[in-house]
């Protein structure tokens, strides 16, 4: 363990050693990397374990007390896990998973990397720091569904779950997630459209643009119309449409020339050097003893509005096999994705029996137009979990926790202790 000190706290940083397959324990092992932050008088307070959303992210790098944590740390120590294959656990990138063989090889490497590791390794963590001792788990989006993992299958480990748009459908298959998903993102397109009704003809200028153009992003990746539509995922943010009108109205340096400034930050907005997992294994969190293959890929084909050349619309939170065709730090690894949404044994990710007999405080914020996480499912799943209580808002976006951090905690935890 090392430590330092930031304005107001502490950090320590801990590694552990567990296996890569947790049904083989004496097989290969990986690395799980977790950051503590403390104040200096909240030593006597309960853990808070934080699972980020994603998949495919590492958990924050907070400076003193900022964001969510600086709220957390008012009743918790905070305990940052980087979820296998990110941050500082063992990465997974093109270098990594090429390293293991063929693309069947690759493949059974990276099925070891959704919710279900990710809360195993949390419950070794766990036991290794705290003993017997119970911690409240806080997950957003992404995070959310390990927490409802952990709920079905070592709910001992836990004294209290608290929620952030991520309640996830415990039978909903990655069609049944795409179905319900495309109509929301094709109303965020129309309230754009309807913000800056002058974005229609500027954006069908520049798909014209790609669509005569061989065009490249600084690191070599072909834009296309394809790759500029999964610009659309910011529009399940808070500023998203904002943002990307600004994008949108920067992308010409003169006639005929895109801009230098707009490739580099279209190159930042979808290309997935950083997070290979997330296209790799999105809809394997849907996966449940059945093969996703490529479900967001079919479901496009009912929803036509997508391949307009006329008004342009954007897709949202989805992944598609040619996304592998086009982007360097993808390209190795395409083999193994397809290999991935072939497979039909995931094991299921949720018990109902366990969580009809749940005996641990759950509550969760349930935002009303979120774009990534359908409400219906989400208030199924919260119905099915004995005692879970619900806050359903239209005040927050997806990303409530980063941007109105007091607002959402301070209301869950009062939920959680009976106050609210």
């Amino acid at each position: 363990m090392s430590s330092f000190r930031h304005p107001g706290t502490v950090l320590t940083d801990h590694v552990l050693t567990v296996p890569l397959d947790h049904d083989d324990p004496a097989g290969e092992t990986i690395d799980i990397f977790a950051r503590a932050v403390v104040t200096p008088d909240n030593a006597a307070k309960p853990w808070l374990l934080f699972l980020q959303g994603g998949p495919g992210s590492a958990s924050p790098r907070p400076i003193g007390r900022d964001s969510w944590v600086g709220r957390a740390l008012d009743d918790y120590r905070v305990l940052l896990l980087d979820q296998r294959g990110t941050g500082r656990s063992t990465r997974v990138s093109r270098h990594s998973v090429t390293r293991r063989g063929t693309p069947e090889a690759q493949a059974e490497y990276l099925s070891h990397f959704r919710a279900d590791s990710i809360v195993r390794d949390a419950e070794l963590l766990r036991r290794s720091m705290l003993g017997d001792e119970r911690w409240t788990v806080l997950g957003q989006s992404f995070g959310g569904f390990c927490a409802v993992n952990y709920l079905s299958f070592a709910p001992e480990g836990l004294r209290e779950v608290l929620i952030t748009g991520g309640l996830p459908g415990l039978d909903a298959r990655a069609e049944d997630v795409y179905r319900a998903t495309y109509p929301r993102v094709a109303a965020r397109n129309e309230a754009h459209y309807a913000r800056y009704p002058g974005d229609v003809a500027l954006v069908r200028d520049i798909c014209a643009f790609l669509r005569d153009h061989d065009v490249r992003l600084p690191d070599g990746a072909r834009l296309t119309v394809e790759s500029f539509q999964t610009l659309g995922i910011a529009f399940g943010s808070s500023t998203g449409s904002h943002e990307l009108h600004y994008l949108f109205e920067s992308a010409f340096e003169s006639p005929g020339v895109l801009s230098d400034a707009f490739l580099a930050q279209v190159q930042a907005r979808v290309g997935f050097a950083s997070t290979p997992i997330f296209p790799l294994l999105h809809e394997a969190c849907y996966g449940q003893q059945n093969a996703t293959a490529w479900a967001a890929q079919r479901l496009r084909a009912e929803h036509p509005e997508f391949d307009s050349s006329d008004v342009v619309y954007f897709t949202g939170e989805m992944t598609y096999p040619w996304q592998f065709d086009v982007d360097p730090a993808l390209t190795p690894l395409r083999e193994a994705a397809h290999v991935l949404a072939a497979r039909d044994t995931w094991p299921r990710l949720y018990d109902r029996a366990q969580l009809a007999a749940n005996e641990v405080p759950v509550v969760a914020a349930v935002y009303y137009e979120d774009m990534y996480v359908d409400r219906t499912l989400s208030l199924a799943t919260a119905a099915a979990i004995k005692g879970a209580r619900t806050w359903i808002t239209n005040e927050f976006e997806h990303d409530a926790l980063r941007v109105s951090s007091r607002a959402i905690l301070d209301r869950l935890i009062a939920m959680a202790r009976g106050d609210a």
